[in-house]
């Protein structure tokens, strides 16, 4: 039976859809599972409760152990078959408040901030030596797993893994298998939901909508854009932004529209106030998601713990059924982050895209796409730079990197002068402290 190792189980609400996910699938079920945090208590909590729903829902046939510290990271990568990676390096406090105060001095608003923009370029530089440091286990203790990794930036932490590093790597995201779901429902066209037909391809969090029909074969966006524009004339809803691409850029996209807000100069602007409320943009959205989370998971944990009878079905991600597809060789189809190479062929080669891959017991095979449209593949690129941009000073340490791709941003460059992002950088690293020590 596989080993699989989940990076960052302290995320116990995520650890418990993805494991839990496995202790429902049949291939599965017997897996040896290694637990690995470096925050004792959280990773006490998940053991509990992971422990509950291999006892309530796969009659504990799973194997759980935990794993705490660096120290003991290699055991509990050792063997593995499959490594899942949802660490947040520096956590909510003290780097993601830093993250979002300290750009407010300089007028930079964020709704998300972990994805582009500053935000995901700190975020990325304080990740990428952890992933490292799992790479190089990894290829000490179980060199042929794969790594499913799900944390964020994914564009710049999956393209780091798979262009300097020799561990198997494939970005997952959430987005790409509910895009069209909630589109149709959103525009009152859950009727042609059964048996639809799509094609996806960018890159994460800006991967397109380029194709869809119903089940009989007709093309399904000219009445899309109709009802997306008439909506968003219409009445004020949650997503905006993306209406506005369907209206501009002739095609949906897959991430949220509080997440796009922030991907492009046209929103969120200092000079133009009023378009926050005009486009209902949620400003400081993930810090406020996170106290809600902290606050909504004690209570949760301890409804969970004081009966333990949770449970679980197989919810929609995709590790799962990765692992499914590998173990049994069912091919299974997934949107996968990989590097291009030739795959959307108006994209760089080192890019990091998503598109759709087949699975099976061989591995990750990508699909390759051709062009994109243009306009689809412009908009892309003014996210690329920045990414590729971080990736060049996580591997060089060289500060000026940094100041290149805050400026090559869109959003930071449509509010903020030269110096004032070289400012603004500056005084990042400096918060930042150990985590960004190399730079100093």
């Amino acid at each position: 039976m596989p080993k699989i190792t989940f990076m960052g189980a302290g995320s116990t609400v995520f650890a418990r859809n993805v494991l839990g996910d496995c202790m429902c699938t049949p291939a599965l079920r017997d897996s040896e599972i290694a637990l690995y945090d470096i925050d004792q208590k959280r990773l006490q909590e998940s053991e509990i409760i992971l422990g509950a729903i291999n006892q309530n829902t796969n009659e504990g046939r799973a194997a759980i152990k935990t794993y705490l510290g660096p120290e003991n990271r290699r055991e509990a990568l050792r063997g593995a078959d499959f490594v899942v990676n949802a660490i947040q390096v520096g956590g909510y406090d003290p780097c993601t408040i830093t993250d979002f105060e300290i750009p407010k001095k300089y007028g930079l608003r964020q709704t998300i901030g972990d994805t582009l923009g500053i935000g995901g370029i700190m975020r990325a530089l304080r990740t990428i030596p952890v992933l490292q440091d799992f790479a190089d286990d990894m290829d000490a203790v179980c060199p042929g797993a794969w790594f499913l990794n799900y944390t964020n930036p994914m564009a710049m932490l999956s393209g780091y893994m798979q262009r300097y590093t020799d561990i198997k790597t494939v970005g997952l995201c959430h987005s790409v298998q509910v895009c069209s779901d909630h589109l149709l429902k959103d525009l009152g066209m859950e009727n042609v939901l059964e048996g639809r037909k799509e094609l996806i391809a960018g890159i994460n969090h800006m991967a397109w909508l380029l194709e869809i029909y119903d089940k009989n074969g007709n093309d399904l966006y000219p009445e899309i854009k109709k009802r997306a524009l008439e909506k968003n004339r219409n009445e004020k809803h949650k997503d905006m932004v993306r209406y506005e691409y369907i209206h501009h850029l002739g095609y949906y996209c897959t991430e949220s529209s509080e997440h796009n807000a922030e991907y492009n100069p046209w929103f969120i602007k200092s000079r133009c106030p009023e378009l926050i409320d005009a486009y209902n943009i949620p400003l400081d959205e993930y810090p406020r998601r996170c106290i809600e989370q902290i606050e909504g998971w004690e209570k949760e944990k301890n409804d969970i713990l004081k009966d333990g009878k949770v449970t679980h079905e197989r919810s929609k991600e995709y590790a799962s059924y990765i692992m499914e597809a590998m173990v049994t060789n069912n091919p299974y189809k997934i949107g996968g982050n990989v590097l291009n190479e030739g795959l959307i062929t108006n994209l760089p080669a080192d890019a990091c895209v998503e598109v759709p891959c087949l699975i099976d017991n061989m591995g990750v095979h990508p699909c390759k796409i051709g062009r994109l449209p243009v306009q689809l593949a412009a908009m892309n690129m003014t996210n690329i730079g920045t990414q590729l941009m971080t990736i060049e000073a996580a591997v060089t340490k060289k500060r000026e990197a940094i100041y290149q791709a805050a400026l090559l941003d869109p959003h930071t460059a449509g509010e903020l002068s030269v110096d004032e992002i070289v400012a603004m950088c500056d005084e990042l690293i400096d918060a930042h402290g150990e985590y960004m020590k190399a730079y100093r």
